[in-house]
Parts: C-alpha cells; structure tokens; sequence
C-alpha cells in the first residue's frame, strides 16, 4: 500500500499532504517497519552522529494564569514534579554547566518558566557561553521580547526553542488557556528574524488529529531559521487536569519521528528522554531521530527531575544504546 509513497522519497520527490496522512495511518506491522527504515536510512545518509543534550531548569515559578492542562513542571502543579518553586541562583547554573561540560555531552538546554521576559534566560546564556564550551539552546517559551532575543543573540546562544505543540488553535486554548498560539507563533518569527537557530516541535497525543500533525509539520516550514524539531510524546502528570489522559504510544511516537526525518531530511530531530521513556529512546534513534535530550551525567550536581515525565536519561544507559544500534556520539569539539 505504502510502496509507491515511499519509493517516491527514495526519489526525492515531493509528498502531498494525503500522502503524509497516510503513513500516520499505517497500522500494518511490516509497513510500519518499512517506514521506520526508509527515515532511519534518510538520517545515516547525511550522518550517523547522534547529539546530547544535557539540560539545566533555571526555574519553575510560572505566572501564566490559568496554567496549562498537562503541566507538571511549574510549581504547585503536581507531586511528582518539582512541586515547590525554586530559582536557580547563578553559581549553580555555573556549577552545573561546568559539569556537564566535562562529559561526552556538547550541548545543554537552559529552560524555564515564563514571568520573565527573558531575564533568566539572558543570564543564564552569559554565564554558559563565557564559561563553557557548551552549545546553548534556550527554551523559555513565550517569555522573551525582541530586546531579550537579541541579548541572547549578543551572547552567541547557538538556538532557541518555542514550541508551539498543537496548530489546532481550538485544542490549543483547551489544554494552554493561560497562552495565545499567536504568541507563541511571533517568538518564533523574531527568532528567525534575529537569525537565530529555532528549535519548534509537537507535542502528540493530546487530542490531536493526523490531519493536526502534517499541518503543523508543513506550517514549520514557514521558519527560516528553523534547525530543530523536538518530538514529545504525552505523558501524564498526577495532581494535573490531564492526569487521566491516555499516555502517547511509543509507536505514535516511532511513528511521528519517522514521519518528520521524511519531510525533513536534514534537520535536528530531538527527542527529549522524559516523554519517550528513559527505556525507550532506542526506539526514537531507530525512528531517525538525532539528537536525545535531557540526557543527564551521573553525580549531576543539584536536584533534577525531568519534563513530561519526571524520570530522565542517564548518560550511561544512553551512550550504551546509541553504541549498541551502530551509531556514535558526535564529536563534542
């Protein structure tokens, strides 16, 4: 059934947007794996290189009212989360970059909560930048202007991630009802307009259609700087509105990795260690994924708890299964 989609990929060709419905609606177990092969194949051809991706929250204090649905980070949300609010001070961001700059991982991830208006972030990239070797992504969400977008520019932060999760403008405000799409949608076009890498990705099995999902995956095309996209899986959090919401198949997920390598051949596809499951993320390099986050070294100097899910990658494991599948770790330097 799949045969002739996927061999027009093979030639370089063009799919419409029937075509990308119907490798989402692939239920047959052999088809399944020609799809996952046919975007794994995709990924080595350009390189086998898997990045990490570390992660330092700089703090979880959010004052987005009402809170999102299926939050867990933010303070006072859920039990199994950080739960009590803290901000990180700076000789601790310090700390911790400093440590994971000593490991196998190049890259590390300053995010937090919104109330900001970037402030947290600018000082963070300060200290990680001229302190560490680290590449810097920087995910805040919303929470920057222009001013604070070029500050972070002046810093050489190297990417800067809004995630706008649904396009589904409707499911948007059910599950974000403190937040507007068209805010976030304008972050991501000053980004861009900065020159700056974008990180933008999905959040899946929140109530989303296939038909959802390839419009969103095409609309992100519409971003010129766009070099990253992170896949989430969802997954419940106790004590939040979402709590009984089914949790996103590893196979969606499989799927949904796959489905984006095709349409985008080049570009960093990130899943985060958390949603897919600390277990799973062989799963995800199979997919064609590229880059594994939240991906924490042993002796990880603070408190940490992952999002989406409060387990996380441990480095370790995830240096043995990226050796175990063929590929390799990316040069850090």
């Amino acid at each position: 059934m799949i045969d002739k989609i996927l061999d027009k990929i093979y030639r370089g060709k063009e799919l419409n947007k029937d075509e990308i419905i119907q490798l989402f609606e692939i239920r047959d177990e052999e088809e399944f794996k020609k799809l996952l092969n046919t975007a794994s194949n995709i990924r080595n051809s350009i390189s086998d290189d898997i990045k990490l991706t570390s992660t330092i929250h700089l703090t979880n204090v959010c004052k987005v009212t009402p809170k999102c649905k299926y939050c867990g980070f933010a303070s006072n949300t859920s039990k199994e989360g950080y739960y009590n609010g803290f901000y990180k001070k700076n000789d601790e961001i310090l700390k911790i970059a400093e440590f994971v700059d000593k490991t196998e991982i190049p890259r590390i991830s300053c995010s937090g909560a919104h109330g900001y208006n970037g402030r947290q972030a600018i000082e963070a990239a300060k200290i990680v930048k001229c302190k560490t070797s680290l590449e810097l992504l920087v995910n805040v969400g919303t929470d920057l202007t222009s001013s604070a977008i070029k500050e972070l520019a002046k810093y050489n932060t190297d990417t800067i991630c809004c995630n706008l999760e649904t396009i589904n403008e409707e499911l948007f405000n059910k599950l974000k009802p403190g937040e507007r799409l068209k805010d976030r949608i304008k972050v991501c076009e000053m980004v861009c307009e900065e020159g700056i890498e974008l990180s933008s990705g999905l959040l899946i099995g929140i109530g989303e259609s296939y038909e959802d999902r390839v419009d969103h995956l095409l609309f992100l095309k519409r971003f010129r700087t766009l070099g990253e996209i992170p896949i989430m899986g969802f997954n419940p959090y106790k004590g939040t509105p979402m709590e009984n919401h089914p949790k996103c198949s590893i196979e969606e997920q499989m799927k949904t990795i796959a489905i984006t390598r095709i349409l985008y051949p080049t570009i960093r596809i990130t899943v985060p260690t958390p949603t897919i499951g600390p277990k799973n993320v062989g799963y995800s390099l199979l997919a064609g994924a590229n880059n594994l986050a939240t991906v924490i070294p042993q002796n990880y100097p603070l408190d940490i708890k992952g999002v989406g899910n409060p387990s996380y990658g441990n480095l370790k494991d995830v240096l043995t299964v990226v050796a175990d599948l063929g590929l390799r770790v990316g040069s850090k330097y």
